[in-house]
C-alpha cells in the first residue's frame, strides 16, 4: 500500500553510539544560517564565508567513516566517525551526501553553500559535518534523486522513503512520501516528475518485476519479465515524460512514454545490471555481462552497452581490457567513462561509441575478491573525473573535453567510496560559475550523477 505524507517535516535522529562527529567537524547550521542541522537553532553568520566561486569537495567514505577534502589542494576540511561499512549517495542537492552505516541513511553536509539572489548567486562555505537528518533503513540501498525529489529504498524492509531534497538545506528532513514492496528484498525506487514512483518487487530469492504508480498509488504499467532488476538510469525524457532504463539478466528493460520495452539481446543471458545515463542523452551506459555462471563466480566483462532508449536497440562496444562495477560514469555532455582494469580512463561518444581519449591514470589492477574492498574508482562532477587509486593513495582530476589530467593529489585514507559536490543543484548551471575559471574552464555540474550500481 502506497502512503502520501504531504510536507511533513522529519528529522530522525541516530542511537547513540552510532555516529560520532570528529573534532575537525566544525559548523552544522542550515543554509544561509535560517536552521541549524544542532537541533535548529540558527548559527552564526561568522561560521560561514563568502566566497566568489565554489571549488568542488571530495567526499571520501574509508574505513572508520567519511574525510572531506578540497579539490584545490587537497586539504582535509572536515570528517566524520561512523561504525560499520560506509557507503556514499548524491542526495539531490549538489550539496549534501547520503551516507548509508548500519541501518539508517544520513546527511553529510559538505558545507558549500549556494543562495539564489534573482539572476545570480551568492556562494558561501563552511566546514562539513555530519547532521542528525536521518532515515532509519535496515540494510540501506539504492538512493535515487531525479526531478525534484529523492528516494531512499532501505532493502531489509522494503521502505521506500521520498524526500524533499531542498529542504535539507533549511535543516530539515521533510518527507513527502512513505510506501513500501509487498516483501524485503534488494530493490530500487525512482521518483517521476509527474509526481508518480518507479519501483521494483521481488523476495529475497527473487525479483523480476517492475512498477509504476502515478501520483494517487494507482497501477499505470508493469513489466515481469526483468530477472534479477537491478540498477536504474534516468535518460532523456519524451514529450509524454521520464526514460528510464533498468538492467536485467535477460536484457535491459525501459520505460518511455507510459510503457515497458524490452531491449533485445542475443542468447538467454545478458546482465546489465549497473547503468548510467544523462537526462540531456537518449542513451544509457550499461555494462555488459553474458556469462551467467562464470568459473570463478566473477564475471570481468570488457564490453560495455550503449542503450539507445528511442529504439530499444543496443551498441556494444570491446574496450579490450575489463573493469568493474564501480567504474562507470558520465561526462558533462554525456560522454560515456570507464575505467579499465589496464589503468585507462576511456572516454567515448556515447552516439558513435568513438574513443575519445584514452587516459592512463592508474597502475594496472585487478578486481578485489570482495566489493566492499577498496579498488581504483571515480565521480565526475564540474567537467571533471576525480579518480582514485587507492593503492597509491592519491587522486587525479581529468578534463573531460580534453582528456587531460590537471590536477594530482594525495590522500590521508584509503578509499572505497568517492562523492563530489559542487554546491549546485541540477539545473542550475547556466547562471552559475565555474571554479578556477583561469585554469580550468569547464561548465559546472553537480556531481551527483545516476546511482551507482550495488553489483554485490
Amino acid at each position: 500500500m502506497r502512503t502520501i505524507i504531504m510536507k511533513r517535516r522529519a528529522a530522525v535522529l541516530l542511537g547513540a553510539g552510532l555516529l560520532a562527529l570528529t573534532g575537525c567537524g566544525g559548523s552544522t547550521d542550515g543554509a544561509l544560517g535560517e536552521s541549524s542541522d544542532r537541533g535548529g537553532e540558527a548559527a552564526p553568520a561568522s561560521d560561514r564565508t563568502e566566497v566568489g566561486a565554489l571549488t568542488p569537495r571530495i567526499v571520501l567514505a574509508h574505513e572508520g567513516g567519511v574525510t572531506t577534502l578540497d579539490s584545490a589542494d587537497g586539504a582535509v576540511l572536515g570528517s566524520a566517525e561512523l561504525e560499520g561499512y560506509v557507503r556514499l549517495n548524491p542526495a539531490g542537492d549538489g550539496r549534501h551526501v547520503a551516507v548509508s552505516a548500519a541501518d539508517a541513511i544520513t546527511m553529510y553536509d559538505t558545507g558549500l553553500l549556494a543562495q539564489g539572489h534573482g539572476d545570480h548567486f551568492h556562494y558561501y562555505v563552511q566546514d562539513p559535518a555530519l547532521t542528525d537528518l536521518s532515515v532509519p533503513a535496515p540494510q540501506p540501498g539504492h538512493v535515487v534523486p531525479h526531478g525534484d525529489r529523492t528516494a531512499l529504498f532501505a532493502d531489509g524492509t522494503g521502505a521506500i522513503t521520498i524526500i524533499d531534497p531542498a529542504a535539507l538545506a533549511e535543516g530539515e528532513l521533510e518527507v513527502l512520501e512513505e510506501t513500501a514492496t509487498e516483501a524485503p528484498h534488494h530493490g530500487v525506487a525512482v521518483p517521476l516528475t509527474d509526481g508518480g514512483l518507479l519501483l521494483t518487487q521481488g523476495t529475497e530469492g527473487m525479483r523480476s518485476t517492475v512498477q509504476v504508480l502515478d501520483a494517487e498509488g494507482n497501477l499505470t504499467a508493469e513489466t515481469t519479465d526483468c530477472p534479477g532488476v537491478h540498477g536504474e538510469a534516468a535518460a532523456r525524457p519524451t514529450e509524454s515524460g521520464d526514460v528510464i532504463s533498468l538492467g536485467c539478466e535477460n536484457g535491459s528493460v525501459i520505460y518511455r512514454d507510459g510503457e515497458f520495452h524490452k531491449v533485445p539481446i542475443e542468447g538467454d543471458y545478458q546482465r546489465s545490471g549497473n547503468q548510467h545515463g544523462d537526462e540531456d542523452s537518449t542513451i544509457v551506459l550499461a555494462d555488459h555481462k553474458v556469462q551467467a555462471d562464470p568459473a570463478d563466480g566473477k564475471e570481468r566483462p570488457t564490453e560495455i552497452a550503449l542503450l539507445d532508449t528511442r529504439d530499444d536497440s543496443t551498441q556494444i562496444v570491446d574496450l579490450g581490457s575489463a573493469y568493474w562495477f564501480r567504474f562507470l560514469d558520465r561526462g558533462p555532455d554525456g560522454e560515456a567513462l570507464v575505467l579499465t582494469t589496464d589503468g585507462e580512463l576511456n572516454i567515448l561518444d556515447p552516439e558513435t561509441g568513438e574513443m575519445l581519449h584514452e587516459v592512463p591514470v592508474t597502475e594496472e589492477w585487478t578486481e578485489p575478491e570482495q566489493w566492499q574492498q577498496a579498488a581504483p574508482m571515480m565521480a565526475v562532477a564540474d567537467g571533471t573525473a576525480f579518480v582514485v587509486d587507492p593503492q597509491a593513495r592519491t587522486l587525479s582530476m581529468v578534463d573531460v573535453a580534453s582528456g587531460e589530467i590537471y590536477r594530482e593529489l594525495e590522500l590521508p585514507v584509503v578509499p572505497h567510496e568517492i562523492q563530489v559536490t559542487t554546491g549546485i543543484a541540477s539545473g542550475e548551471y547556466e547562471i552559475a560559475p565555474g571554479f578556477d575559471e583561469d585554469e580550468h574552464d569547464a561548465e559546472p555540474s553537480d556531481g551527483g550523477g545516476d546511482h551507482e550500481g550495488h553489483d554485490h
